[in-house]
């Protein structure tokens, strides 16, 4: 100790020695010298692919860059259909009903005179038409309902729906949910098509036919009747016909009284029977 203090005068703090910072700088580190910092290397083509750009680009892997392996990234919007060469396939031109198109031309100016309707909205016209074929021995052959269901599908040119039953009646054997019948219900092209089926081809073909009655309505315009044959369609193959059976068809207008339901099917051309 007392070589290294000979040339310090008593009071006089001690030298810094080396590189010894002061003590209010001792918590500073000095940077070093001698390595400059890393330069960021150049990425290769197949490592930007990958990483999907930079920061500053953002998505740069999904807007135009390929994906993996350098394939391009795939149209979502489906094939082209141009691509083979020949031109996209043009959307098929379903024709409207003949039976529609009198009900325009040539229903609603009778109806507006006979009636003398302000607006176009109050003249009837048919909203619905509804099949029903009751299938009672599907109770001891369930067989059967899968017949008439097949029948009903090729009248209608829809699937039916199967009906079951909504409570129990012991007299008649019948279960709560049991499959009891097949319904279908027809709108817009297809009700149309089928009152044109049933009007020009099938009811002429019922035998002794003499015309439909006009004492089917139910007092709100809408009428129903009965058919006892489903061979009377050109539809049913005679020879594959397990059993005859009928069905009930009801017409659902928007005519508010009978007098006006009755004005609407004789100009669509049911055949009513002349009292």
């Amino acid at each position: 100790m007392a070589k290294q203090d000979e040339g310090r005068e008593p009071g006089q703090p001690e030298e810094i020695r080396g590189d010894a910072a002061p003590a209010g700088e001792q918590s500073a580190k000095p940077a070093r010298e001698g390595k400059p910092p890393k330069e960021a290397k150049p990425r290769a083509e197949g490592q930007a692919a990958k990483g999907g750009g930079s920061a500053k680009d953002g998505k740069g892997a999904k807007e135009g860059k390929p994906g993996k392996g350098g394939k391009a990234p795939k149209d979502k919007g489906g094939k082209d259909k141009g691509a083979k060469g020949g031109p996209p396939a043009e959307p098929e031109i379903v024709p409207v009903p003949r039976m529609k198109i009198h009900y325009e031309q040539e229903v609603v100016p009778a109806l507006r005179k006979r009636f003398g309707y302000a607006n176009k909205h109050q003249i009837p016209r048919l909203e619905k038409i509804v099949i029903n074929m009751g299938v009672g021995d599907a109770l001891t052959n369930p067989r059967f309902l899968d017949a008439a269901a097949e029948d009903l599908g090729s009248i209608a040119g829809q699937r039916p729906a199967i009906r079951r039953a909504r409570k129990s009646i012991a007299n008649f054997k019948l279960r709560e949910g049991v499959a009891i019948g097949t319904m279908v219900t027809l709108r817009g092209p297809r009700m149309f098509e089928f009152l044109d089926r049933l009007i020009n081809v099938a009811v002429p073909r019922i035998r002794d036919f003499r015309g439909l009655s006009s004492r089917g309505f139910d007092g709100r315009g809408n009428y129903s009747f009965g058919i006892k044959e489903q061979i009377i369609f050109p539809e049913i193959k005679y020879d594959k016909v397990e059993k005859i059976r009928g069905m009930d068809v009801i017409m659902v207008t928007t005519a508010r009284t009978d007098e006006e339901g009755l004005e609407l099917l004789k100009a669509m051309r049911m055949p009513f029977r002349e009292r």
